[in-house]
């Protein structure tokens, strides 16, 4: 990608960053937030890149006539111009007031060496010469925007660049003809450099830079049915010294999207600046994928005797059974039973200060496998539990891991009589301790991806709790390529 591309990457990544209005009048779900330090960042890999950017650049030949004094009319030509070399020593990337950003390089010089030549009437001359221009300034505005997709976009409002000083070496003892380049050339060099720099700039914004930000993802998916909504709700905005943007961040049934029935709760993100780039991930991203996976049936599940590990005293048969329900082993002798659990509503992560907590709701019905086939309901059991839950924030993803708590049991309806409650405690306490967790924990362990261009890396990670919204912080790099 371009250089200024890659200067300002890191910046745009900013361009995911800040609370304000969604489009339909809702909050984010998550907010990105990248600081001066981050802009500070993007302003020296802007120094890298462009110098890089500017060595490559062919300038144009430039030419026109003269007149000398007592010598008469000519014409100049300076052609095969380059940059050998180019030194960008300052710069500064900061927030406009709005929705831009304010990219200064000052303090900055270019070598440019090319060949000459002259035609007089009565003479014809050529050379080499080498010019060193000093003092180069080089100011440019950025505005930030949002296309219907959700993606960011990014345009050149203004570019403007000065040149301080020029020192000129010409080949040969022609004293008339550096006099010639001041009097009548310079201005024209000059004005020819100045604009050149910025049609490059312009450029890298519209053919790299524009298009690294489409790498940013709208949809990411999380697994085969599941995916991250990452659009804009709005245009990127920028205070005094951060870059903001705000992300939908809901969690959707790719087949079967559907309106989420609750809003996001108000983010009041922290004024924290210690780390480059800031994500607010509220509670909303993580009920929505909650809602997903409740309406998809993922957390239902089913128990027969042959997933008992076979140490187990207690066993899914009617003999076994005996001692929950005493009547169902004279009922029914010597047959097996199936247990089917379902979440009776999906569960809401709750966010307080440094605690992370849900608590599920289950209905489980009890099952005799007859022997033609059919089943014979028998029981009904109301479940509750608290569980508490620990989130980590690597450099691309947010993963999670469920800690279980004790699981307690209510009768609801029973076929048969009497039920012991407490003996099914013990036996489900087992099996989602054993089987419903790990498998929960292992989809958790797969863990959602955070919005993020290519090449971009997180590192000197920071995680947090607040009351609603999961706080994250990070140093970026950018991974040449």
């Amino acid at each position: 990608m371009g250089a200024l591309a890659r200067a300002l990457l890191a910046a745009l990544l900013g361009i995911l960053l800040t609370p304000a209005p969604g489009a339909l009048g809702t909050n984010p779900g998550l907010v990105a937030r990248i600081t001066d330090k981050g802009l500070e960042s993007a302003a020296r890999e802007g120094l890298v890149t462009l110098q890089k950017k500017l060595r490559e650049t062919k300038l144009p030949d430039f030419f026109g006539d003269f007149r000398i004094k007592h010598v008469g009319r000519g014409h100049y030509e300076f052609h095969s111009l380059d940059i050998p070399s180019c030194e960008l020593s300052g710069s500064a990337l900061k927030p406009l007031a709005g929705r831009g950003l304010s990219l200064t390089i000052s303090d900055s010089s270019v070598q440019v060496q090319g060949r000459w030549k002259v035609r007089m009437s009565f003479l014809k001359m050529d050379g080499h010469f080498n010019v060193h221009v000093k003092g180069i300034t080089i100011s440019v505005t950025l505005l930030l925007g949002s296309e219907d997709s959700g993606r960011p976009t990014v345009t050149t409002s203004s570019c403007n660049s000065h040149i301080r000083d020029l020192a000129v070496d010409i080949s040969g003892d022609l004293r008339w003809l550096l006099k010639l380049f001041h009097d009548q050339i310079e201005s024209k060099f000059r004005k020819m450099l100045e604009t050149k720099i910025c049609s490059m700039i312009d450029k890298s914004v519209t053919s790299d830079l524009q298009p690294y930000l489409q790498t940013l993802p709208v949809i990411a998916e999380i697994d085969s049915f599941a995916g991250v909504d990452y659009s804009l709700t709005e245009a990127p905005r920028a205070t005094a010294n951060m870059l903001d943007i705000m992300f939908k961040g809901e969690i959707f049934h790719l087949d079967q999207r559907s309106e989420v029935p609750f809003l996001a709760p108000a983010i009041n993100v922290p004024e924290d600046h210690d780390r480059m780039l800031y994500f607010a991930v509220s509670n909303y991203v993580f009920n929505t994928a909650s809602r997903v996976y409740y309406q998809a049936g993922y957390l239902n599940f089913s128990i027969t005797d042959d997933m008992i590990p076979p140490d187990s005293i207690i066993r899914l048969t009617t003999k076994s059974f005996r001692a929950f329900l005493p009547l169902i082993g004279k009922l029914y002798p010597n047959m097996n039973l199936e247990l089917q659990g379902a979440l009776l509503r999906a569960p809401l992560l709750t966010f307080s200060p440094g605690n992370l907590s849900l608590a599920p709701q289950l209905g489980i019905d009890a099952f005799v496998l007859l022997p033609n086939s059919l089943k014979q309901f028998v029981f009904r059991l109301g479940v509750t539990t608290n569980i508490s839950a620990t989130l980590a924030f690597n450099t691309s993803k947010i993963t999670g891991l469920l800690t279980p708590g004790r699981v307690q049991v209510e009768l609801k309806e029973s076929k048969l009589g009497f039920f012991n409650v407490e003996m099914m405690e013990a036996l489900l306490n087992y099996y989602i301790r054993e089987t419903l967790y790990p498998k929960v924990n292992d989809k958790l362990a797969e863990g959602f991806p955070l919005p993020l261009p290519r090449h971009i890396q997180l590192h000197d990670l920071l995680l947090q709790i607040h009351k609603d919204f999961l706080f994250l912080g990070a140093n970026v790099q950018y991974m040449r390529v």
